[in-house]
C-alpha cells in the first residue's frame, strides 16, 4: 500500500453531485481520506466510477481505496435514484432498477467495506434515506419502498455490528435544494414549487446539501460512538 497517512479514509458513494458531494467535501475539510464512488466524474478527493448496484465494481473501487489510503472506517452511502411513475404503469424492471441503486447498492457497499472495520473494531456507516419514507409519496412507490428499507437494514445492522465497535445510523433528509430537487420542480412533480414548500417548513428555509453534511460529520466522528440505529432526520421540522 502507497500513500497511506494515519488520517481516516471515508468511501461517500454518490459523491460527485448534490449532498453526496457535500458530505464528501465536509469530511475532507475534516482530516479524513475520502474517496468517492459515482457512475458520474467527481471533480475532488480519489473519484471512482463506480455502478454501487454492481457487486465487482464495488469490490475492485473498494480494493483500490486501500491500496491509496488503507483501511476504510467510514462508510456514507448518499447514492441514489429517484423516480417518477405511476403504480399501475410501473413496469418490474423500473421497480428493479430503483431498488438496486437503493437498497442492494447499499447492501453491496456495506459488505464490502466491512471487513476493515471489523478487524479494526471501529467503524462509522451512515445510509442517506428519505424523508418521504415518514409520510410517503405518490408516484414514488419504488423509491419509497427501497429506503424505507434503508431504514430498517439500519437498525439491524446497529445491533448485529454495535458489539464490534460499528456504528450504523441513517439521515433521512428533507426538502434539499440539488439538482435532483430542481428537476423535479421542472417536471411539476413536488406539489408546489420550492417556495410553496419553504413556506410549510417551520424554519421557514429550503434545506441546503450542507446541512446533511454537517449531520453526517458528527454521526462518522468519535464523539458519536454511543449513537447507533437511529434514524435522524434533518429536515427543518417538517417531519418531528
Amino acid at each position: 500500500m502507497s500513500g497511506q497517512s494515519t488520517a481516516r479514509t471515508a468511501v461517500v458513494t454518490g459523491g460527485a453531485s448534490g449532498i453526496g458531494r457535500a458530505i464528501a467535501r465536509r469530511l475532507a475539510a475534516d482530516g479524513m481520506n475520502v474517496a468517492v464512488f459515482d457512475i458520474a466524474p467527481a471533480e475532488e478527493c480519489l473519484a471512482l466510477r463506480v455502478d454501487v448496484a454492481d457487486r465487482a465494481q464495488v469490490d475492485k473501487a473498494m480494493d483500490a481505496v486501500r491500496d491509496r489510503f488503507g483501511p476504510v472506517s467510514v462508510l456514507v452511502n448518499a447514492a441514489g435514484k429517484d423516480g417518477f411513475t405511476r403504480f399501475a404503469d410501473l413496469g418490474f424492471d423500473e421497480w428493479r432498477r430503483i431498488v438496486d441503486i437503493n437498497l442492494n447498492g447499499v447492501y453491496h457497499c456495506v459488505q464490502s467495506a466491512l471487513p476493515d472495520m471489523w478487524e479494526g473494531r471501529w467503524g462509522r456507516i451512515v445510509n442517506i434515506s428519505s424523508s418521504s419514507t415518514h409520510s410517503g409519496q405518490p408516484f414514488m412507490a419504488h423509491y419509497v419502498a427501497a429506503k424505507s428499507a434503508v431504514n430498517g437494514l439500519t437498525k439491524s445492522l446497529a445491533l448485529e455490528l454495535g458489539p464490534r465497535g460499528i456504528t450504523v445510523n441513517a439521515v433521512p433528509p428533507g426538502f434539499i435544494d440539488t439538482p435532483m430537487l430542481r428537476l423535479a420542480e421542472e417536471g411539476r412533480r413536488l406539489g408546489g414549487t420550492v417556495e410553496d414548500h419553504i413556506a410549510r417548513t417551520p424554519v421557514r428555509r429550503v434545506g441546503r446539501p450542507e446541512d446533511i453534511a454537517a449531520a453526517c460529520a458528527f454521526l462518522v466522528s468519535e464523539e458519536a460512538g454511543y449513537i447507533t440505529g437511529q434514524i435522524i432526520g434533518v429536515n427543518g421540522g417538517r417531519n418531528t
